[in-house]
């Protein structure tokens, strides 16, 4: 059986076809970082923790995918993508099997430490393996592959575990079985993918991710709008499902898993329809959508509205991936492939810290005053760190701006 071949850093480029295959393993692992959002309702009801538990494993995931990613993107870039994607894809089969068999708040926290620190390893080996893939003429693909694989991933994760854990038995179970199935396909995707090896390195190999300065514009460019689109998404997928089923009635897990799909599909769908617009462009609508969500979500809790909370988190997903999508194409367009990694790696250190630290500061809140008032502490956060993010652009973006 033929190899996918790549050879970055030369003419040599594949068909559009192998690159979005090189994608799949992102999105499998990417399937699995979400799909316990609407089952925690369950797990909450069989063991009985409080919303701030709920938020404290949740960032668990958040803390393992930052570990990872300390490490994850200089091993890439040092060694290769494969060593790293390979033992990415067994790790997240082990938190399968730790969420299908959970029976503590300790052993959920455990599964989710080993998920993000897979999805840490993917995100920086797993999308620089996407570029390696597409070669320099097909950079803004490779970027929109990567990019919409994570977040179309994102997505199906919580809308498979909604519908099969209403429709068939074991609900806690089900949907981990069928994305140990997802993994596998995955796992042979990686082994057939021709990567080169990397070049090896000195320096230590676990630290804060470095970006040479050619790429530190376009790095921080993407950390001003993913982290606030991001941040909201998180909101949503942790304490999503206790304001729908306890403040907006909306209890049943194909909706809270629905929501998240849709979010994602925003997230997805809105890659394609700006993917030739210019950057600048792209990371000023995805700050737009992520200050707008909040104050949708205000709105919604204040009215109780069911259908307001749908467009937030719609909003909150087109934030993110525009902001994504646009930090991807400014990182391929100004960073080296022997270091692309290793920039992936920084992008998503800066987005997913507030991801943590945001939420779980927004849950233990929300124990002491209420979820409304906590989630709207939260949205004004937020909001405003959207309106920040949007003034850098407009500072700074013209540097690394690339036209149609």
């Amino acid at each position: 059986m033929a190899t996918l071949m790549a050879r970055p850093g030369t003419a040599r480029s594949t068909g559009t076809a192998t690159v979005w295959l090189a994608a799949w393993p992102v999105l499998a692992v990417f399937v699995l970082s979400n799909a316990p959002t609407p089952l925690y309702v369950v797990w909450q009801g069989e063991l009985g923790f409080s919303s701030g538990t709920l938020t404290a494993v949740f960032a668990c995931y958040i803390v393992g995918l930052l570990g990872a990613l300390l490490v994850a993107g200089v091993l890439s870039d040092r060694i290769g993508r494969k060593p790293v994607l390979l033992p990415a894809v067994v790790l997240a089969m082990i938190a399968c099997v730790l969420f299908a068999t959970a029976g503590s708040v300790a052993v959920l926290a455990v599964a989710r430490l080993l998920t993000g620190i897979a999805v840490g390893a993917t995100v920086s080996a797993g999308m620089a393996a996407v570029t390696d893939i597409g070669g320099p003429e097909r950079k803004r693909l490779a970027a929109l592959a990567a990019s919409s694989a994570m977040v179309l991933g994102a997505g199906f994760g919580p809308l498979l575990a909604g519908l099969l854990s209403e429709t068939l038995p074991a609900p806690t179970v089900t949907i981990f079985v069928v994305e140990i199935v997802l993994l596998a396909s995955a796992f042979a995707v990686v082994v057939r993918l021709d990567l080169p090896k990397g070049p090896g390195g000195r320096g230590p190999w676990i630290r804060i991710p470095a970006v040479a300065p050619g790429g530190r514009t376009a790095v921080l460019l993407g950390i001003a709008v993913f982290a606030p689109g991001i941040t909201a998404t998180s909101f949503v997928l942790s304490l999503g499902p206790s304001l729908l089923s306890s403040l907006l009635g909306a209890g049943n897990r194909i909706v809270a898993g629905g929501l998240a799909f849709v979010m994602f599909l925003g997230a997805t769908g809105i890659q394609f329809a700006v993917s030739r617009l210019r950057l600048r462009t792209i990371l000023l609508g995805g700050a737009a959508a992520t200050a707008l969500s909040m104050i949708t979500l205000v709105s919604a809790l204040r009215l109780s509205s069911f259908v307001l909370f749908g467009v937030a988190a719609i909003l909150a997903g087109i934030g993110q991936g525009m902001g994504q999508f646009g930090g991807l194409t400014a990182i391929s367009a100004s960073v080296s492939a022997d270091r692309l990694a290793e920039a992936n790696a920084a992008q998503n250190v800066g987005g997913y810290l507030p991801a943590a630290v945001l939420p779980l500061s927004a849950g233990f809140l929300s124990d002491a005053v209420g979820l409304t008032t906590g989630a709207t502490t939260f949205a004004g956060v937020v909001g405003a760190a959207a309106v920040v993010g949007a003034l850098i652009v407009r500072v700074r973006a013209a540097t690394v701006d690339s036209p149609r």
